[in-house]
């Protein structure tokens, strides 16, 4: 098939790399509402990796670790501790999509392949992106289940209040300085998005750091991957911060909708996540942001969620600590009502509010 566009369908699963699958499996179910639906191991005929397969609505998970030395994991695991090292977008042509992306500068990791089993027939193909992440393109039009590979899983459930989560909203990687442009421009080419915003130092900034920010997103706006790099300030940024204790590039943060935000965050709580704080100056100055939304502000104010709006609507957020030992990967909760943006008019109290725990921890 000629190519004429990657027809991006959205966002397919997300798979983790992790130290301890059962544990991460429990935690993901636990806190955040999972139901665990599948497993691969040894009992399944799988010698060197145990995975966890975690799904929620449209909202599918991943978490895999090594069983044996010197698997490709352990080494993913040793440099970046636990992490994401697949993104994967549902397209109409895997073969088309991969070959195009090649022939765009993109380095190949695995070729276009067909998985089959009684659920139908999965193709897959994944190259390479930024740090040790992969990205796959994913035919799943003649697969009726989750993923291949997989065997019903037999153990407890372990979730508790149900948290409303839907989908990936979007996945955002923080990258070396100087590379946010080119990996713009390698989306754009190789994968066929296009940048909707650009954040200028002055724009995501305190009086000690700073980052600049470009977002690329399908044209259908079914996936969007914001990029991130570090900005010259006093001190050590968030994004500088991230880099050096993961040891590269990788995946900061993913964004999942939900229709309920304040009761998904009540839930979320009650279930033992923790998330970002959010200082009460922040609502004493909302101002028309907080005008003509449906929800209540005292409730918001109460769960620290954030709102923002452009000339479509509003979106509400609320961003989760670091979910490792390491202060990398963390999640975000975003309910949109109209509203395309990022939530630019928060960054300012994110970017104080992560500073605050980058003090505690002796990295700002």
């Amino acid at each position: 098939m000629a190519f004429s566009s990657l027809d991006i369908k959205g966002f397919d699963y997300v798979q983790h790399y992790v130290g301890n699958a059962r544990h991460s499996a429990y935690y993901y179910a636990r806190l955040y509402g999972f139901d665990i639906v599948g497993y691969m191991g040894p009992e399944t005929g799988v010698r060197d990796r145990v995975s966890y397969l975690l799904n929620r609505e449209s909202l599918t998970f991943t978490v895999t670790a090594a069983i044996v030395p010197d698997h490709e994991i352990h080494q993913f695991i040793s440099q970046h501790g636990d992490g994401i090292r697949e993104i994967t977008f549902e397209v109409v042509d895997v073969y088309s999509a991969f070959e195009h992306a090649v022939s765009k500068g993109a380095e190949g990791f695995k070729k276009p392949f067909t998985d089959k089993d009684e659920h139908g027939i999965m193709i897959r193909g994944s190259v390479k992106i930024y740090g040790d992440t992969i990205l796959t393109f994913v035919d799943r039009s003649k697969y009726q289940g989750l993923l291949p590979g997989y065997q019903a899983y037999e153990g407890p459930q372990t979730k508790l209040q149900d948290t409303g989560l839907k989908a990936v909203d979007h996945i955002v990687g923080n990258v070396e300085e100087g590379r946010m442009d080119f990996w713009a421009s390698f989306f754009e080419n190789a994968t066929d998005l296009e940048t909707f915003i650009h954040f200028d130092k002055g724009d995501i900034s305190t009086k000690f750091s700073s980052l600049v920010s470009k977002v690329v997103r399908s044209k259908n706006t079914s996936v969007r991957l914001p990029i991130n790099e570090p900005a010259d300030g006093l001190k050590k940024s968030q994004i500088e911060e991230y880099l050096d204790v993961n040891y590269g590039a990788g995946v900061q943060h993913i964004a999942i909708e939900t229709d309920d935000i304040v009761s998904s965050i009540r839930a979320m709580r009650a279930n033992g996540v923790e998330f970002i704080s959010t200082p009460a100056s922040y609502y004493e100055v909302i101002g028309a942001r907080g005008d003509g939304i449906d929800e209540s502000l005292a409730e918001l104010e109460e769960l620290d969620i954030l709102i923002d709006r452009d000339e479509r609507g509003y979106l509400l957020q609320l961003f989760t600590q670091p979910v490792n030992d390491r202060p990398t990967l963390f999640y975000e909760i975003i309910q949109r009502k109209g509203c395309e943006g990022f939530g630019q008019n928060n960054f300012q109290s994110l970017f104080e509010s992560i500073e605050r725990e980058q003090a505690k921890r002796g990295n700002l």
